[in-house]
C-alpha cells in the first residue's frame, strides 16, 4: 500500500518525501473498525507537529502520516455487527491515524456518512473544524441571535465554519485576517460582516467602533489573542479559548474578566469522546442539519493537491500562511458522475 509510513521524525518537511513509499503494510482492523478507500485528506497543522515529534498525540513506530479523511468502505472490508455500511458503496468521513495513505482503518462508530451531493474534498474538511467551531459557539458560548462574534483568524479552517456557524445562529460577525487578501475571504467565502486586520494594532479599537462603544458579546480565539480582545468584549462577554496558532500560551490577568463581568472558557472537541460522548450526536445532528439546510458549506482552498506525492507541498504551504480554508490532498479521483460536488 502507498503511504507516507513513519519509522522516525523528521526534522524538516524537506524529508518528508523519503517516506513515501507504496510497501507500506495494509491497515490492521479492530474489532470495532472498517477499511476506508481514502479519496482525500485535510491538511492539518498538527500533522505537521506530529511527523516532528512535538505533538501531544503520539503513536508508536511506525505509523502512518495525516488523521482527517474522505471515502468509501472498501470493498473487502470488514463489517462490525450493528455497522450498515455498504462494502464499495457508503461514503464516509472521519478521522484517525493514517489519513496520508491509500487506505485507512477506523472505528466505524466514530464516522459520518457524506451529506448527498458533496464532494470528498469538502467532506474531508468536516470532522474537527465544524464540530469544534459549533461546541465553542453553541455549547461553551451559548451564542445567542442578535448578538457580536469576534473570530480570530477567520480564513483560516476554523475560522471560515466559525463565521458560517455564527451567522446561521443570526450573529453580526466582525473577522480578523492578516492581509487584504485574507480579508476578503472572511467576508466573501465566510460571511462575515465585518473584517478587521489584525497586523494594525488599533485593530481593538476598530473593533469597538463596529459595535458602537458596547463590544463584542462572544470572542472565538484559535490564535492565542484572548489578552488584547478583551480590550473590545462587552459586559457579560464570553471568551473561547481554541487553541495556540500564534506558539505562545497568554497568561490573562484576572482582575480584567473580574472587572468586565465575563467568562472565559475553552473547548476541546477531542475530549468530548472521553468525558462527554453523549453530546457528539447532538452536535453531529445540528451541523448536518444546517449543511442540509444550505447555511453551511465547507470552504476548501481553491488549489487541490494532487497526489500523494504532493503532501510535503501543501504541508509546506499550510506552514507559511499560503492557504486558506482548508487545505486538501486529493488521493484518488472520484469518478463517478453522481458523485459530482453541488456543495
Amino acid at each position: 500500500m502507498k503511504s507516507y509510513f513513519i519509522e522516525s521524525y523528521i526534522k524538516s518537511l524537506d524529508e518528508l518525501p523519503d517516506r513515501l513509499t507504496d510497501k507500506a503494510p495494509e491497515p490492521k482492523a479492530g474489532p470495532n473498525d472498517v477499511v476506508i478507500d481514502v479519496y482525500s485528506a485535510a491538511l492539518n497543522f498538527f500533522d505537521i507537529l506530529q511527523l516532528q515529534g512535538k505533538y501531544q498525540n503520539q503513536p508508536p513506530f511506525p505509523w502512518n502520516a495525516g488523521a482527517e479523511f474522505a471515502g468509501v468502505i472498501s470493498p473487502s472490508s470488514p463489517i462490525p455487527k450493528g455497522c450498515k455500511f455498504v462494502p464499495g458503496k457508503t461514503r464516509v468521513f472521519g478521522a484517525s491515524q493514517g489519513a496520508y495513505a491509500e487506505r485507512i482503518a477506523a472505528d466505524w462508530r466514530t464516522l459520518v456518512v457524506v451529506p448527498e451531493g458533496m464532494s470528498f474534498e469538502a467532506a474531508s474538511s468536516l470532522f474537527v473544524t465544524y464540530p469544534t467551531s459549533y461546541a465553542g459557539l453553541v455549547t461553551r458560548a451559548n451564542l445567542k441571535k442578535g448578538e457580536t462574534c469576534l473570530i480570530h483568524a477567520g480564513a483560516g479552517g476554523v475560522g471560515l465554519c466559525a463565521i458560517q456557524i455564527a451567522k446561521a445562529l443570526g450573529a453580526t460577525v466582525i473577522a480578523t485576517a492578516g492581509s487584504a487578501e485574507k480579508l476578503k475571504i472572511c467576508k466573501e467565502r465566510g460571511g462575515a460582516d465585518y473584517a478587521v486586520d489584525y497586523t494594525d494594532k488599533n485593530w481593538p479599537t476598530k473593533v469597538k467602533e463596529l459595535t458602537k462603544g458596547k463590544g463584542v458579546d462572544v470572542i472565538y480565539d484559535p490564535v492565542g489573542m484572548i489578552l488584547p480582545s478583551l480590550k473590545c468584549i462587552a459586559w457579560n462577554g464570553r471568551a473561547v479559548v481554541v487553541g495556540f496558532a500564534a506558539g505562545s500560551i497568554e497568561k490573562i490577568p484576572m482582575n480584567l474578566v473580574l472587572l468586565k463581568n465575563i467568562s472565559l472558557v475553552g473547548v476541546h472537541w477531542g475530549a468530548y469522546t472521553r468525558n462527554q460522548p453523549e453530546h457528539i450526536p447532538e452536535v453531529w445532528a445540528a451541523l448536518l442539519q444546517l449543511i442540509r439546510e444550505g447555511q453551511l458549506r465547507p470552504v476548501v482552498f481553491d488549489k487541490v493537491y494532487e497526489g500523494l506525492e504532493s503532501l510535503p507541498e501543501g504541508l509546506k504551504d499550510l506552514a507559511n500562511r499560503k492557504t486558506w480554508g482548508k487545505a486538501v490532498l486529493r488521493i484518488r479521483r472520484d469518478t463517478e458522475g453522481d458523485r459530482q460536488s453541488k456543495l
